[in-house]
């Protein structure tokens, strides 16, 4: 009898030290852009640490206003750098944790093939009645649409014909459902396979400002091991194949 508490006493500590980190939820606020190759990250992320990501996906813009407004995300995916930057100097985001996980790339795209010309002259010929733009002031994929416009003398002409989008996924969809008969999204919603559907144009990266996409642990992550594990991950050989293959470039 006494042998036997021995052992269980000698066992409890070991089987206490055996036993893996308690799994948690992480909440996470994702660029649109980023959609397909989070959920692939989040699946791996998933399987090797146990823990569960639960991916909130929109604009940039609007994720900022909702942390500001006490929304309880522990890690926000930006399309920018800027965001994250202005969180972290609002208190808003811990300092040092900011780091870019993808460089996006613009494209112009229609879902039709042969409309969208290898040099995107088709912007300046305007005969289309639609072009899909996501919000400027919300998405820094709109804005680098309307950069691009501007750099190729095409916006004064295309303004009164630009639907404008909640966000990147948004006009995406004004595009693939033929609402729109071509507009700006990022290469990574097209790229599927490293095949492409439809026509488009890789816009050279000079003519608008370069899209770097940063991390940034929230307030509410601090202390917590599960925000600071998936960080880990993204920087990881795992996530960065996974972004690479949605035609994005790593820092």
């Amino acid at each position: 009898m006494k042998a036997s508490r021995l052992l269980c006493g000698l066992l409890t500590p070991l089987l206490l030290t055996a036993l893996p980190t308690q799994a948690e939820d992480i909440s996470v606020a994702v660029a649109a852009n980023f959609t397909a190759p989070m959920k692939l990250i989040a699946a791996e992320f998933e399987k090797d640490s146990g823990h569960k990501v639960l991916a909130a996906f929109g604009s940039t813009g609007k994720f900022y206003a909702q942390i500001k407004n006490g929304a309880p995300f522990e890690i926000l995916l930006a399309a920018d750098d800027e965001t994250p930057a202005r969180l972290v100097k609002e208190n808003a985001a811990a300092s040092g944790s900011q780091f870019t996980y993808a460089i996006g790339k613009l494209l112009l795209w229609s879902a039709k093939p042969g409309y969208v010309d290898a040099a995107g002259a088709v912007l300046k010929k305007g005969d289309f009645a639609h072009l899909s733009v996501a919000d400027p002031k919300l998405a820094p994929y709109g804005a680098a649409g309307v950069e691009t416009l501007k750099a190729v003398g095409a916006y004064e002409a295309a303004a009164p014909r630009i639907v404008t989008a909640e966000n990147i996924t948004q006009a995406y969809q004004f595009i693939s459902s033929g609402n729109a008969e071509l507009g700006f999204v990022a290469l990574s919603q097209v790229l599927k396979d490293g095949k492409m559907e439809g026509s488009s144009w890789l816009v050279p990266a000079n003519l608008y400002t370069p899209i770097r996409q940063d991390a940034v642990m929230l307030a509410p992550a601090k202390g917590k091991a599960a925000a600071q594990a998936l960080m880990r991950f993204l920087k990881g050989d795992k996530a960065r194949a996974i972004i690479k293959s949605f035609g994005y470039e790593l820092s």
